[in-house]
């Protein structure tokens, strides 16, 4: 059977019962994918498949032959980390920290299909192609990915700073589509001022640039004595 996991490929032989989260943590080595409940229920074994999350404990490794298989391990390549898991340890988003593979394999998915449009059990409008990430949108579709030691407060604030707020910020930049162009106009007009400045000197005021007027004006310019009268 041929993967392709984490961008590897892996030709191997296995048991066609074998489930993809037991290749994944027996077979190939990567225990960051979690064996929680083996049912599906608490979230701790999800894995992107072709960037759709599932749960790895319910599906047969057979079936995603040829599929592009990413696991937390191949979320960013080290030293660097995912946007998502600094936010995690910024925001305290875990403690014990055994469904937080889970949890970020999830988040990304799950932005993902909010900006596709996919709906969940709270989006009210079901034809909008825009989704709002509001706190409680965020709780629902994480819902299938629980925290047993309960940091699902700092999870979330994890989840907004990366996705969230980013891309407000990013709508404010394009509604503003001048700003940053007038920015660096005037950025280029103070710095042509300052070239300016420096190649001419300091200017002196206008009354130091005043003529003062000779010692020979000056004694010539001096008032006739009047001679008294007589």
């Amino acid at each position: 059977m041929h993967f392709t996991v984490n961008a590897r490929s892996h030709d191997l032989e296995l048991d066609p019962r074998t489930s993809l989260l037991d290749l994944l943590r027996d077979h190939l080595r990567l225990p960051g994918t979690k064996k929680g409940c083996n049912q599906g229920a608490c979230g701790a074994c999800t894995v992107l498949v072709n960037g759709t999350r599932i749960n790895s404990c319910l599906a047969l490794a057979v079936q995603y032959q040829g599929c592009e298989i990413t696991t937390v391990e191949g979320l960013s390549a080290a030293p660097d980390l995912h946007p998502l898991q600094e936010a995690f340890i910024e925001h305290d988003g875990f403690q014990c920290g055994y469904c937080t593979p889970g949890q970020m394999c999830s988040a990304i998915a799950m932005v993902d299909e909010a900006e596709h449009g996919v709906p969940s059990a709270l989006t009210a409008d079901l034809s909008t192609d825009e989704i709002e990430l509001t706190r409680d949108e965020l709780r629902e579709r994480m819902s299938g990915n629980l925290c047993r030691c309960g940091a699902h407060n700092g999870i979330m604030a994890a989840i907004e700073a990366t996705f969230v707020e980013r891309n407000r910020n990013a709508a404010g930049q394009r509604s503003r589509p001048d700003a940053g162009r007038q920015d660096s106009q005037r950025n280029a007009a103070h710095r042509s001022a300052g070239r300016t400045a420096s190649q001419h000197g300091p200017q002196r005021p206008a009354a130091e640039q005043t003529v003062r007027p000779s010692a020979v004006q000056q004694g010539s310019q001096r008032p006739a004595t009047q001679e008294p009268a007589r």
